[in-house]
């Protein structure tokens, strides 16, 4: 527990720092959103090019897992056992036998494309701020994205996600809201 605190508070300073610009001229800068902010890095560190490459063969495995309607998979191979998620109209889940059932529920009706925004690593813990496309395969709902706050950690060789933390909105986009960009799937 003491680990998902330390990488969320760690990770909120990011964001905060990410996201607002430092106004040097005087006026009112508008803020940027956390995409922009990771444009301005640089050529990322052998480590970090690492944990990209792991993290994406994770979202790579739950984005065949939705699509084959396989929540198992998700809880056991992309979570770790105690895993806690909370997000924006879902509520608080600690441990797998908790999401297990949002998971058995969400990957009958919905296909998912995780789409990596801004990383971090040092040495066995991560986070990967993201923007997570769902669209739902009933014929009749409007796909939407969550940013989110995937927290990550190195287990056995092995990286979990320890946690993950969602609202509605898009960090490529910097807003707040449910509706995808026009165009994109």
């Amino acid at each position: 527990m003491k680990f998902v605190s330390s990488l969320a508070a760690a990770a909120a300073g990011l964001l905060l720092s990410a996201a607002v610009p430092a106004n040097t001229a005087g006026g009112d800068a508008a803020p940027a959103s956390v995409a922009q902010a990771a444009a301005r890095q640089s050529a990322p560190s052998p480590e970090l090019a690492a944990f990209k490459r792991a993290i994406r063969a994770k979202y790579d495995l739950k984005e065949r897992s939705f699509a084959a309607h396989d929540a198992e998979t998700i809880v056991t191979k992309f979570y770790s056992p105690d895993v806690i998620s909370v997000g924006e109209g879902e509520g608080i889940y600690v441990g797998r036998d908790q999401i297990r059932p949002l998971y058995e529920d969400v990957v009958r009706t919905n296909k998912v494309k995780v789409e990596s925004v801004h990383t971090f690593v040092s040495g066995n813990a991560g986070w990967d701020w993201a923007d997570f496309h769902v669209y739902p395969t009933d014929g009749k709902s409007v796909p939407f994205t969550f940013a989110i706050l995937f927290l990550w950690a190195r287990e056995g060789g092995e990286w979990l996600c320890k946690g993950d933390f969602f609202v509605t909105g898009s960090l490529k986009t910097g807003k707040l809201g449910s509706a995808l960009p026009a165009g994109s799937k």
